[in-house]
C-alpha cells in the first residue's frame, strides 16, 4: 500500500479537482517501443476522464517488475506480454488478461548488411534482451518458420533495444531483433532489415491486459470502464493520424518527423479492434514458456488465464460499434 500512496504523490499532480474523491487507478507499461502507445494514449487522449476514471499511466521497467506491481498492489493494470502472465501464473501467481491489443511479433530481424538471406544466420550470434521471453521467442519463431535448427546460431542476452543497436553498429552482433524507433535508426546506420516478423505465420499475444483475478471479481466495472478507455484510445489511434502522431512525439520524445511517421506506420494497423487475445497465439505461447520454466512438466489452462467476458460484454452492448459510428 505504501508503494501505491508514493505513486498517488507523484502522480495526482495536475489531475481535475473532481477525480480526487475517486480511487486513482494505475496502468503500468514496460518500456518506449511505439506498441505502447495503446496506453499512453488513454492517458493523452483523455479517455481515463471519459469512461470517469481517475487513472494514469506508469512506466516500471521490464515485465518481471511490471507482474510483481500488479500482485503487490501497487499498480491495478499493466500491459505486459503474454510471456510474462504465463511465466507468472505457473509459479502461483492469480493473473488473468482481459483484453489485447497486439496479437503479432511487433520486431523486426536486423543483420549486419552482408546478411541478405535466413540461412545466412546459422553460426551467427543473435542478441535478445534476455532469455525466456519475448526476444526470445520471436527470434525462435523466426527461425523455425524459415526451417532453420535453433541450435546452429548461438542466441545470446545482450541488454535492451538501444545496447543491442549499439552492439550491431559497432558489429559484436550479427542480428537482433528491434522495432520501431529502433529500426528506423538501424536502417540510418546501414544494417539491413531481413524480415518483419509481424509477416510470420505465428501469432503472439504481445500486448496483453491484465488484472488479478480476485480484483477482476471485485471491482468489475472499474475494469469493465478501463477496457473503454482502452478500446476508445485504440481506435482514436488507428482512425485519427494526428492525434496519433501527437502521442508519439510526446511519448518517444524524437524530433525527426519520419522516425514518428514510420513508427505509426507500422504499428496502427497492427492494433486490435476490438481488443482481443488471439486464442491460438496464446496457446502456443503458453507451451513455449512451460517447455522452458518447467521442461514441459506442468500444463495451464489459457480459459483459466484468459478472461474476454468484459470486451464480449461490450460487444454485445454495442459499444465498439458506437466508437466506429
Amino acid at each position: 500500500m505504501l508503494g501505491k500512496l508514493l505513486l498517488g504523490i507523484v502522480f495526482s499532480l495536475g489531475a481535475p479537482l473532481g477525480l480526487f474523491a475517486q480511487e486513482r487507478h494505475y496502468v503500468s507499461y514496460g518500456g518506449t517501443a511505439g506498441f505502447q502507445a495503446t496506453v499512453w494514449a488513454m492517458k493523452d487522449l483523455g479517455t481515463f476522464e471519459k469512461y470517469g476514471l481517475n487513472g494514469d499511466v506508469v512506466l516500471v521497467g521490464g515485465s518481471a517488475r511490471q507482474i510483481q506491481g500488479v500482485l503487490g498492489g501497487s499498480t491495478d493494470f499493466a500491459q505486459v506480454d503474454i510471456t510474462a502472465v504465463v511465466a507468472a501464473n505457473l509459479k502461483g501467481a492469480d493473473l488473468v488478461m482481459v483484453g489485447g491489443t497486439l496479437n503479432r511479433i511487433p520486431f523486426s530481424m536486423v543483420t549486419q548488411p552482408e546478411i541478405r538471406e535466413p540461412n545466412q544466420l546459422r553460426g551467427k550470434k543473435i542478441g535478445v534482451v534476455n532469455f525466456g521471453g519475448a526476444n526470445e521467442y520471436a527470434v525462435l519463431a523466426a527461425l523455425n518458420e524459415w526451417g532453420i535448427p535453433s541450435s546452429s546460431a548461438t542466441i545470446m542476452p545482450a541488454g535492451g533495444a538501444a545496447t543491442r543497436l549499439t552492439a550491431m553498429s559497432a558489429k559484436v552482433l550479427d542480428a537482433t531483433v528491434l522495432s520501431p524507433p529502433e529500426t528506423i535508426k538501424a536502417e540510418k546506420l546501414g544494417l539491413r532489415i531481413l524480415l518483419h516478423l509481424s509477416e510470420l505465420k505465428t501469432a503472439f499475444p504481445m500486448n496483453v491486459m491484465i488484472v488479478r483475478r480476485p480484483y477482476l471479481e471485485k471491482n468489475r466495472d472499474v475494469v469493465k470502464r478501463m477496457m473503454k478507455a482502452h478500446s476508445d484510445a485504440v481506435y482514436q489511434l488507428k482512425h485519427d493520424k494526428k492525434k496519433g502522431i501527437a502521442v508519439l512525439q510526446k511519448r518517444l520524445l524524437q524530433r525527426e518527423t519520419d522516425v514518428i511517421q514510420g513508427t505509426y506506420d507500422y504499428y496502427t494497423p497492427k492494433f486490435e479492434f476490438p481488443p482481443r487475445v488471439n486464442r491460438e497465439g496464446a496457446a502456443a505461447t503458453a507451451k513455449f514458456v512451460m517447455d522452458r520454466v518447467t521442461t514441459g512438466k506442468a500444463s495451464i489452462d489459457i480459459s483459466k488465464l484468459l478472461d474476454e467476458s468484459i470486451v464480449d460484454e461490450l460487444e454485445k452492448e454495442g459499444f465498439f460499434k458506437t466508437l466506429a459510428r
